[in-house]
């Protein structure tokens, strides 16, 4: 059965370059401040609930990662909230008490309305990118009988409203493609002769595996941190803050898409980008091995 999917976004055209220096820098200093409170802050369900099935849907890509990191925050909000809930109410059962239990708990409370709030996910990103069609109800409703999916245009306007509710309409959320492209344009002004708009098609392959295989990529990065095959719960809860470095995605992918467009190259670039972010190399290397070795279907050693 062919897949169905959103009606197709126009391919965007970027204009490289076009951005001073001086503007630029503070867009960097501003995702970089950004993104180290985010991890300040970061919860320990984060990342266990970023959806796959957004990426799937053929959405424009800046679109489809504001909509997987609204639907994170809106899991990661309402499964805190119910769990406090739960901690406070005696129930008949055992309580909700660790993270092996969560997805239990979603299921049984979310069931009926995870699809709609996926969709509803989708629907708020695409009014927040002025560039995009806005996936209004209309489309979302002709999307929902096209995959047989019963729902009314009421049960879509209470499921975003209930996200929008949740999230206390608090939707300046960071964006995994946007540190990409930000770290791109930085490259692109500190070395003119870098080939940004390569890397860049090649990034968004890039990222896209990468949110695809998610899970057991960075399982690989965390068995290789630790050393250790199973690594513990303690571990496991520590490296939440990896997996939600929006930073070191960036220049992980970017990285990634060096070593395919040029390897004898990809060194230079790999500097540059530590330059810029103060991450190390070995970590840059490390994130880009890993992802290199799943690309090619050869087991990380």
């Amino acid at each position: 059965m062919a897949k169905r999917v959103l009606p197709k976004e126009p391919e965007r055209k970027l204009g490289f370059g076009s951005v001073s220096m001086d503007i630029l820098s503070d867009i960097l200093t501003n995702l970089n401040n950004r993104n180290k409170s985010n991890l300040e802050n970061v919860s320990y369900l984060f990342g266990n609930l970023k959806d796959r099935k957004i990426v799937e849907l053929g959405l424009d890509p800046v679109v489809g990662y504001y909509a997987i990191e609204i639907l994170n925050r809106f899991m990661t909000k309402y499964l805190e909230d119910l769990i406090l809930r739960q901690k406070r109410q005696p129930t008949k059962g055992a309580p909700c008490k660790e993270t092996g239990d969560y997805k239990d708990l979603i299921y049984q409370t979310l069931k009926e309305k995870f699809f709609v709030l996926i969709l509803s996910s989708v629907q708020i990103a695409s009014k927040l990118d002025l560039h995009s069609n806005v996936v209004n109800n209309n489309i979302a409703m002709n999307f929902l009988h096209r995959v047989s999916y019963p729902c009314s245009k009421e049960k879509l306007l209470d499921s975003e409203i209930f996200l929008l509710k949740t999230l206390n309409f608090n939707l300046n959320v960071p964006n995994a493609l946007t540190y990409v492209e930000t770290l791109l344009e930085v490259l692109g002004h500190n070395d003119p002769t870098a080939p940004v708009a390569q890397l860049h098609r090649l990034c968004v392959y890039v990222l896209q595996f990468i949110y695809l295989q998610r899970e057991t990529i960075y399982n690989s990065l965390l068995i290789s941190a630790t050393g250790s095959p199973n690594p513990s719960y303690e571990q496991r809860t520590k490296f939440v803050s990896v997996t939600e470095d929006f930073m070191l995605l960036g220049v992980g992918v970017i990285a990634v898409a060096a070593f395919i467009h040029h390897i004898s190259t990809w060194e230079m670039v790999v500097d540059e980008l530590t330059g810029v972010t103060g991450i190390s190399g070995q970590s840059i290397m490390d994130f880009a091995y890993v992802t290199l070795m799943h690309i090619t279907e050869i087991k990380p050693v």
